[in-house]
């Protein structure tokens, strides 16, 4: 049972750092870790969590955004997790996620806000699972209730083994997660999931729907379901860490946000009943996907809308410390920054102000698919811009350890300063930029920025499926009926 009786509401960084010591099997580099809060190449992503997680609490300002009051149990809990009814209620809940983004620049795809709206989106679509199996819709609203009161940070993992996309899991089973057996306590599964981003620093996994998974015939495969990191049989694989100098770069960015991501092994895992949402029914997967995501899709859009105004901030810093900014064809790059920044900033107004009321009486926003769509395509664009402005001199930057050599500073401070700017603020500045543009951390950020909301191609296929052409079509028809003069 997800009991709630000991829960303390919204956890302090210690907490947090205390909880990940929890038996997990992490691994990195081909050794276990034995404490990922203590990790050289994972402590900074751990660190940066706990400290928002602290300044919830400690910042009064950020206590009223972020934190509200379960009235079941009184604790504070996270605002990221709340029901909203009232369109009251919808603008406080982003304004958490507005907070939660803000603070971490954009550069957080799976900040615990993310996943929270999730769970909402889970608990949302509850009467539909409870249609699949008795007890499925009553597990979701009981894993929302757990999920609340102990704060649980969270990731997920919907995608199969990158093993052969043109075969079928009826014809190999390792292609994807399956049910090999079910028992009185629960069911057992085997196989494995990508691309489970924050997974080593998670309290727990999230697993639903993924196109394979949803073919009809392929029953075994669809599952939906929630999991503890430490559960037995459950191995985590971390990808090489960002980040990493030996040569003095600080790399502030990858230090505190490269939140990872794993490749999750479920060895023969026992998963209890009361955490089963969904089993063997594709369809009422597929129809589910746009239901847990409404939340979480505007909790996307607020954080991409962050990281765009932070490209606009550097790439304007960048044409101004080097005396660029009066450009006409560089005012046009920042420009074309600052439209896309509008253009997404009324696009989360509209699908807050356009919200719609769910079965189960909640407002969601307005489906914002192609936002979304358009958000991935614009995003490489918005890395060539700042690519652009800053030019050779995002390569060629002193290391913090270069700075600090007292035979190199004085060539450093000559030869290297900016336009009314330091030779340090502007090393700074321009390294930061790199880590957005052009290291490994930048290429990370990108590549997620592109794939995470599905594929645009597909997605794009699906909105001309669903767009409603016939009032238009109408008027053409009625144009074309007869000849025009």
């Amino acid at each position: 049972m997800m009991d709630v009786s000991d829960a303390k509401g919204a956890v302090t960084g210690d907490d947090f750092r205390a909880s990940l010591d929890d038996g997990r099997e992490v691994w990195l580099g081909g050794e276990r870790v034995r404490d990922v809060a203590a990790h050289p190449e994972l402590r900074g992503a751990v660190d940066r969590i706990a400290h928002l997680l602290d300044l919830r609490r400690s910042d009064p300002a950020a206590r009223e955004v972020a934190l509200t009051t379960s009235e079941e149990t009184g604790n504070l809990v996270s605002r990221s997790y709340s029901l909203p009814t009232t369109p009251e209620d919808l603008r406080a809940k982003f304004a958490a996620s507005r907070w939660w983004m803000a603070e971490s620049l954009g550069q957080h795809g799976r900040a615990p806000d993310f996943m929270a709206n999730v769970v909402v989106g889970l608990r949302d679509y509850h009467a539909e699972l409870e249609t699949n199996r008795p007890g499925f819709g009553a597990n979701a609203i009981a894993y929302h209730r757990y999920a609340t009161e102990h704060d649980l940070v969270l990731t997920h993992a919907l995608g199969d083994p990158q093993i052969d996309r043109s075969a079928s899991p009826l014809d190999d089973p390792d292609l994807a997660l399956r049910v090999i057996e079910e028992n009185d306590r629960g069911v057992v599964i085997r196989g494995a999931k990508q691309l489970a981003t924050l997974a080593p620093f998670a309290h727990e996994v999230l697993v639903y729907l993924n196109g394979v998974s949803a073919q009809r015939g392929a029953e075994d495969f669809v599952i939906w379901f929630a999991l503890p990191m430490n559960t037995p049989g459950l191995k985590t694989l971390c990808r090489e860490p960002l980040g990493s100098s030996g040569a003095g770069h600080a790399h502030p960015l990858a230090r505190g946000y490269d939140e990872q991501d794993a490749m999750l092994f479920f060895d023969d895992v026992e998963i209890p009943w009361e955490r089963v949402f969904l089993l063997g029914d594709g369809l009422l997967a597929l129809k589910g996907l746009s239901r847990i995501n409404a939340w979480s899709m505007q909790s996307t859009h607020i954080r991409f809308h962050e990281r765009l105004r932070t490209f606009v901030s550097v790439a304007a810093m960048l044409a101004d410390s080097i005396g660029v900014d009066g450009f006409r064809g560089i005012q046009e790059d920042l420009g074309e920054l600052v439209s896309y920044a509008e253009t997404l900033r009324l696009g989360i107004a509209g699908a807050e102000a356009t919200a719609v009321r769910t079965p189960t009486g909640l407002l969601a926003p307005a489906p914002s698919y192609g936002l979304g769509f358009w958000s991935a395509e614009v995003s490489a664009r918005v890395v060539a811009i700042v690519r652009r402005i800053g030019a050779s001199g995002l390569i060629m930057q002193p290391s913090e350890a270069d700075l600090a050599s007292p035979e190199l500073r004085p060539f450093i401070d000559r030869y290297m300063h900016g336009r009314g700017m330091a030779a340090d603020q502007k090393a700074r500045l321009f390294r930061l930029a790199w880590e957005l543009v052009g290291d490994g951390f930048g290429a990370r950020q990108e590549l997620y920025e592109y794939l995470h909301r599905g594929d645009p191609g597909a997605g794009r296929a699906r909105l001309l499926r669903g767009y409603d052409r016939s009032e238009t079509d109408a008027r053409i028809r009625r144009v074309i009926a007869s000849p025009l003069g």
